[in-house]
């Protein structure tokens, strides 16, 4: 019996997400000392079908958009933003391929999400290490090519089966270096995890450095070429697509924040504490509205350097919003905020992560700067 199985029967994707919230908050705090993967929490997800959620239906998944997705993410944040964020970190590496099957006619997608959807696959993505900068050295061997890398924040890996990763092979005779992308298993003999996710925060997302010392990818596995250090089309795709996702969960963090903030004002508000609640309700739906504008950037359907731009820019405000939502919720709730049992503290923590996603303050503002003045931003991340 799944725990869906002893709860009501929910229908839709989200209600699923909200009756899975009860079960999972129930686990975070234990999650959150131990440093433990949120496996258990996984194991429900997959059981009921949120691993291939964004997986077109004429493909064996649930068909959902990425307005869904992000409402899916948002509500598991609010009870436990380690499973969230994991999640989102499979989720995203899913709906790229699946916009790109949709709306790009991209066939050569077809067979992962396939499996996607018939294996329940997780899918590890490296994106926090790599980026657009790419990562590791790919040296080339008879038919393909040896890899040595170590990929950091690797989130899900201690479940996953595919880490979706790049490596970086160096120009001949001078001409430029590219990054090569592809799909390789992590129980490949080559492959090992570090046990060093001790963090500040999402401490339960299994982000452990990953080493891959020599596993050799065959010719044919290697899914895209481009030069190394600067934007290519298919990473206009990818920010578009995977930000508003990354961010749905910190929004949702945020909204957890402010709902145990005001289950602990209200014990004895004053003037100070309404007024304190006030302002945190409004940077709450700022952060909203950010997300909001990220999604609608998404429904335009025409991913250019000119929505990264925009989706950045909401992803500034987002987290922006979101921390000062943390810091304002721990102010309402006064002294009871510092005991763990209640809970506020680990979501403060959790959402101090929404500061290193790319793009960072710094690479964004001049992104946006170089837009405004008509300049180049091939090179800016």
């Amino acid at each position: 019996m799944t725990v869906l199985d002893a709860i009501s029967a929910p229908t839709t994707l989200v209600q699923k997400a909200e009756a899975l919230g009860a079960a999972f908050a129930s686990r975070a705090q234990q999650i959150d000392d131990t440093d433990d993967f949120a496996a258990e929490n996984f194991a429900d997800l997959k059981a009921e079908g949120f691993l291939e959620a964004g997986v077109p239906t004429e493909l064996g998944g649930g068909g959902a958009e990425p307005a869904e997705l992000s409402l899916m993410l948002r509500t598991l944040a609010r009870h436990c933003g380690s499973t969230a964020l994991a999640l989102a970190m499979h989720t995203h590496q899913v709906a790229i391929p699946a916009w790109r099957w949709r709306h790009q006619k991209v066939a050569a997608v077809e067979p992962l999400l396939k499996r996607i959807a018939a294996e329940r696959l997780v899918l590890v993505s490296t994106g926090g290490s790599d980026w657009v900068g790419g990562g590791g050295e790919a040296v080339p061997v008879e038919g393909g090519y040896r890899i040595q890398a170590r990929k950091v924040f690797s989130s899900a890996s201690p479940v996953g089966d595919l880490l979706m990763t790049m490596a970086i092979l160096k120009g001949e005779e001078g001409g430029p270096d590219e990054v090569l992308h592809f799909g390789l298993p992590l129980r490949s003999p080559q492959v090992r995890m570090m046990d060093n996710w001790q963090t500040l925060g999402m401490r339960g997302t299994g982000s452990q450095d990953v080493v891959i010392d020599g596993h050799v990818i065959p010719e044919a596995a290697v899914s895209l070429r481009r030069k190394a250090g600067e934007w290519h089309p298919v990473f206009h795709v990818i920010a578009t697509l995977a930000i508003p996702l990354i961010y749905s969960v910190y929004v949702g963090v945020a909204e957890g924040a402010r709902d145990a903030a005001v289950a602990l004002a209200r014990r004895k508000p004053s003037a100070h504490t309404i007024a304190l609640v006030g302002r945190m309700d409004t940077e709450l739906l700022g952060a909203r509205l950010a997300l909001d504008g990220m999604l609608s950037v998404i429904a335009e359907n025409a991913p250019s350097a000119d929505t990264v731009n925009r989706v950045m820019m909401g992803r500034t405000l987002a987290a922006r919003h979101a921390l000062a939502v943390g810091d304002l919720a721990l102010e309402a709730a006064g002294g009871a905020a510092f005991y763990r049992a209640n809970g506020l503290e680990r979501r403060f923590r959790d959402l101090q992560g929404a500061r290193y996603h790319p793009m960072q303050a710094g690479p964004q503002a001049e992104y946006a700067g170089r837009m405004a003045l008509g300049m180049d931003v091939t090179n800016v991340f």
